[in-house]
């Protein structure tokens, strides 16, 4: 009984120094669950051009832009002018011609832009658009160069909407694509918010201008003398041009007939 109590640590002691010694072991053995095992990253440009080009080579579509010239079902607004190559800058420039198309936000949906720009734009360029994001935090932060500031750089508050949805869409300079992260319609959206701030740093969100209120057919029109009516104005008591006064009769000296109640059956 004693011996049997002294063989079972000492049995033990040399399972542990087996386990621990000789070549590291990297097969784990049988896998019940290989996805869990073996899964993958979805962290953003959590992949280099070259790992993504393996991926491709695989089937794998991995945190890539929609094919040129196609559309997720059920977007909207497309996009046509494409990427431009290496080098070039043509596709570029001519996005400066393309405008939003939408051209009235309601408050919530405006509001909604906000968030999307808080989540996705933020972190470079600053919830105040200053650039002065987390990832630059006045030059301490990992990032060294700082990002561009949307409100206060008379370049970018001068950029045209087409060009800020082309960098949205396909990335530019240190930028990448948000394709992935924001649909079409929330793209414009987002620009709209920016350029809602750009003219309006103090506004808050989701203030849409008011209506303009067209001028009534009475305002006399500019330079007409105080007191007097427009030209196509009609004076107070007169008579419309074309229109007879209320009781007169019409030139000739015939007055109208009235209708009768007589039956038209013989």
């Amino acid at each position: 009984m004693q011996m049997q109590k002294k063989l079972i640590p000492f049995s033990l002691s040399l399972i542990m120094l087996a386990s621990c010694g000789g070549e590291v072991r990297r097969d784990p053995g049988r896998i019940y669950m290989p996805d869990m095992t073996y899964s993958r990253a979805y962290e953003t440009y959590a992949v280099t051009p070259e790992q993504r080009e393996d991926l491709l080579k695989k089937g794998i579509h991995y945190s890539n832009i929609p094919v040129p010239g196609t559309m997720k079902r059920g977007a909207l607004f497309p996009f046509d002018i494409p990427k431009d190559q290496p080098g070039d800058s043509t596709n570029y420039v001519a996005a400066k011609q393309i405008r939003n198309p939408l051209t009235s936000i309601p408050a919530p949906r405006m509001v909604e832009a906000e968030r999307l720009y808080l989540v996705n734009c933020a972190i470079c360029h600053g919830p105040k658009l200053d650039g002065n994001g987390p990832l630059y935090r006045g030059g301490d932060g990992p990032y060294p160069a700082k990002p561009a500031t949307l409100v206060g750089d008379a370049k970018y508050e001068a950029m045209p909407e087409g060009q800020m949805y082309y960098s949205v869409t396909y990335g530019k300079n240190k930028m990448g694509s948000y394709a992935s992260q924001l649909d079409t319609k929330q793209r414009w959206e987002v620009i709209a918010y920016i350029k809602m701030k750009q003219a309006k740093p103090g506004a808050a969100p989701g203030i849409t201008a008011p209506a303009t209120k067209l001028p009534s057919a009475a305002t006399p029109a500019p330079g007409t003398p105080a007191g007097m009516a427009p030209t196509d104005a009609t004076p107070s008591g007169a008579t419309p041009a074309g229109m007879a006064p209320k009781g007169s009769t019409p030139a000739g000296g015939t007055e109208p007939k009235k209708a009768t109640g007589t039956s038209l059956k013989k």
